[in-house]
């Protein structure tokens, strides 16, 4: 069983930047896809973005394409979330997750959640 804690979430204005860390906890981490989502109030969770087990296969929503980066580091059990040029939209509690198999955009598809952090960029 992988457990995830999230950190690193906060308050910033448009156009500038944050870095999420996902701690991850469990034998099996190396094996697992980590991905982010986000939900913002009175919405769906959505994809964010997610990486494969060997850090080498990366996939991004459209709507962050170019602006996020994701990446992982398995010695440390550690997957991080590199935000830049943040909009007011990107305001949500983002979440990192975890499954074993291929990468997916599904929530439905993940089987380890961590409890979210905040992020909230103001105009």
């Amino acid at each position: 069983q992988v457990q995830l804690v999230e950190s690193g979430g906060g308050l910033v204005q448009a156009g500038g930047s944050l870095r999420l860390s996902c701690a991850a906890s469990g034998r099996t981490f190396s094996s697992h896809v980590m991905g982010w989502f986000r939900q913002a109030p009175g919405k769906d969770r959505e994809f964010v973005a997610c990486i494969r087990w060997n850090g080498g296969d990366t996939y991004y929503a459209d709507s962050v394409k170019g602006r996020f980066t994701i990446s992982r580091d398995n010695a440390k059990n550690t997957v991080n979330l590199q935000m830049n040029s943040l909009k007011p939209e990107d305001t949500a509690v983002y979440y990192c997750t975890a499954r074993i198999g291929g990468a997916a955009v599904e929530s439905k598809e993940y089987d380890v959640w961590g409890q979210g952090t905040q992020v909230t960029v103001s105009s």
